[in-house]
């Protein structure tokens, strides 16, 4: 009977792989063979099975992605490089909000703020996003959706995980790295709940890779609390607040060689949001109304030591309408206030009004299409649009799916560019970027996945700094083309695998590979336990001395990841072993600083 059950568990999910619905591409839930897009869908599944990793850990193991920093110290900056891009090109989402911080330097959301165990899901649309989210949406969105209450009247969980936190030369496996994340949630009648908090302790190397060197500690705190009421079958109110706030300690250039040396530097980061989502449904629709407020507080104490406050008001109003099946529409309008204080207080304001049309036909041809007109305070009125075919074509019980994009995108130069204390320059025009994407996919029943997508994007105006701020004078083109496969080998043992190829035309840019592999083996050795082997390989990249200004060479490394985990009590208790870097490799991933070695994590996740 058990024997019987995996079986029947295995098929099942061989079929949700055939009829997975993403929705971040359009916003309505479609099945992926009607998507014209390439959308990473992370389910919750595979969220739990990375549980004492961090979201960028595993954001990082996805095609077309690179996350600089994240095999570093924590409290490493973190740089989102999708396709070939840069921070300022990706644009973050939490339950359909955009979110950002307009005192960095470029607008982007600090991907350190987030617990991953508070992740429901995550989608991620590649490519030119700029119709539907607006500003900054270029090479990538990143849309997070974080967890809903039991439907039980009272519900727990409690995790807690211990881990090493060591470099390659230094493998005395002490324990050094603390997180833990408690949450309550529960249904009352009509009434939903959630808190949560969270708690992350690292300690044990230096930012700066030097002989004798100090540590530099991360330390990391997070609230949040979601309440929601049902008032009928039509209409539901959901509200929320978050704080997060970590504090690093870090390294940095201090006078008077300014060298990038071991130092007493440090970084704190604070977070606030609150936000309201009322949504009406009808027949064949609804209106819904995303809002927040975030508040920003940042300091830097160094020699150069900086104190900056920022805060944004979003409000994204949109009404969704189902045609028969066959005409998916969105119509709406997205409203975003940003400030923040350098000199003196500094904000613009977006205002968007912005249509979206989906066609699905019942003869294999989909056409997913729509405008925006971004207007921008200072920069006046924008158009971005995009059309985006596809046909698909059912071959046995699979399909095979040829598609194609055009898209463009506007990228406003942030507050931080125009009036901050580090080369600002009020006079820089805003980017604006033109993608053109084409692949192929082949989906069977029988868990067997492939495609393959090239990518093109110019860049006009792209704003770069050499003294300062500036809009480079010639244009930027950034090419090349993603494979990505899975499949399900034999009875409950799985194989995926991707690729990236990426390189910029006449030039070429920090920190990002032309090559980059990521492959993974996931096996449910019982019903209970499950293991998965991941390997990953990161070709050369140039990066830059700061001591000396001249740009080096990173040599390619390659990293082995081993996952165990063992289900106690079914849905109750789980524990969990993770073993990162396991051979031990050497390597630069940001020239001079710190990387881990071969580290060790006890987990142990109990529900209630």
């Amino acid at each position: 009977m058990v024997g019987f059950a995996q079986e029947k568990q295995a098929d099942s999910t061989k079929v949700q792989q055939l009829d997975e619905v993403v929705i971040s591409d359009s916003r309505f839930e479609l099945k992926r063979e009607n998507s014209g897009k390439t959308v990473i869908k992370i389910s919750q599944q595979e969220i739990e099975r990375n549980q004492g990793r961090t979201l960028a850990d595993v954001i990082n193991t996805k095609s077309g992605i690179e996350v600089n920093g994240s095999r570093s110290v924590a409290g490493q900056n973190i740089s989102s490089f999708v396709r070939g891009g840069n921070n300022r090109q990706v644009l973050v989402l939490v339950d359909g909000v955009q979110i950002n911080d307009p005192s960095l330097v470029n607008n982007e959301f600090d991907l350190r703020l987030i617990d991953l165990n508070t992740i429901a899901s995550i989608e991620i649309v590649k490519g030119a996003a700029s119709t539907l989210y607006g500003n900054a949406a270029a090479t990538a969105v990143i849309n997070i959706t974080t967890k809903k209450a039991s439907r039980d009247e009272i519900s727990g969980s409690f995790l807690t995980v211990v881990g090493t936190n060591q470099t390659q030369d230094d493998l005395n496996y002490n324990g050094a790295s603390f997180t833990n994340n408690v949450s309550i949630n529960g249904t009352l009648n009509k009434f939903t709940y959630l808190a949560s908090f969270g708690n992350r302790f690292v300690d044990g190397l230096s930012a700066a890779k030097a002989e004798n060197a100090e540590n530099d500690p991360l330390s990391r705190y997070n609230t949040n609390l979601k309440l929601g009421y049902e008032f009928s079958n039509n209409f539901e109110i959901t509200a929320y607040a978050s704080l997060d706030k970590f504090k690093t300690d870090i390294d940095g250039f201090p006078p008077p060689t300014f060298a990038f040396a071991d130092t007493d530097d440090a970084y704190i980061s604070q977070q606030k949001r609150v936000g309201i989502s009322p949504k009406y449904i009808y027949r064949n629709g609804s209106l819904q109304v995303n809002a927040a407020y975030t508040k920003i507080d940042r300091e830097t104490i160094s020699s150069f030591g900086a104190t900056n406050e920022a805060d944004s008001y979003v409000v994204d109003a949109f009404n969704k309408y189902n045609f028969n099946d066959e005409f998916y529409t969105i119509v709406g309008l997205n409203y975003g206030d940003y400030n923040s204080v350098f000199a003196q207080d500094e904000s613009f304001t977006n205002t968007d009004p912005y249509l979206n049309v989906v066609y699905v036909s019942d003869f294999g041809l989909n056409l997913n299409a729509g405008g925006r007109l971004n207007n921008h305070s200072e920069y006046g009125s924008h158009f971005v649009y995009s059309l985006n075919p596809s046909y698909t074509i059912s071959v046995g019980e699979g399909y095979t799916k040829v598609f194609g994009s055009y898209a463009t995108s506007f990228i406003a130069p942030n507050l931080s560019q125009l009036f901050g204390f580090f080369g600002a320059n009020p006079d820089l025009e805003p980017e604006e970027n033109v993608t053109v994407e084409g692949g192929l996919e082949y989906n069977t029943k029988n868990g067997f996945r492939v495609n393959g997508v090239y990518f093109n994007r110019n860049e006009e105006n792209t704003i770069i700094y050499t003294t300062a701020y500036e809009n480079a004078t010639t244009d930027a083109t950034v090419h090349g083309f993603e494979i990505e496969a899975q499949i399900d080998v034999i009875k409950n043992l799985s194989i995926a695998a991707n690729y990236t190829f990426t390189e910029v035309k006449d030039g070429e840019r920090l920190r990002i590979p032309k090559h980059k592999a990521n492959a993974s083996l996931g096996y449910n050795i019982c019903k209970n336990t499950f293991a998965s082997l991941n390997y990953q390989f990161v070709g050369s990249r140039t990066d830059t001395n700061f001591s000396t200004f001249t740009n080096e060479n990173l040599n390619a490394f390659s990293l082995v990841d081993l996952y165990f985990s063992h289900k106690l009590i079914k849905n109750k208790l789980k524990l969990f072993v993770d073993v990162t870097n396991v051979f031990n490799e050497d390597y630069f991933e940001i020239l001079g600083y710190t990387t881990r070695g071969r580290n060790v994590s006890l987990g142990l996740n109990l529900n209630l």
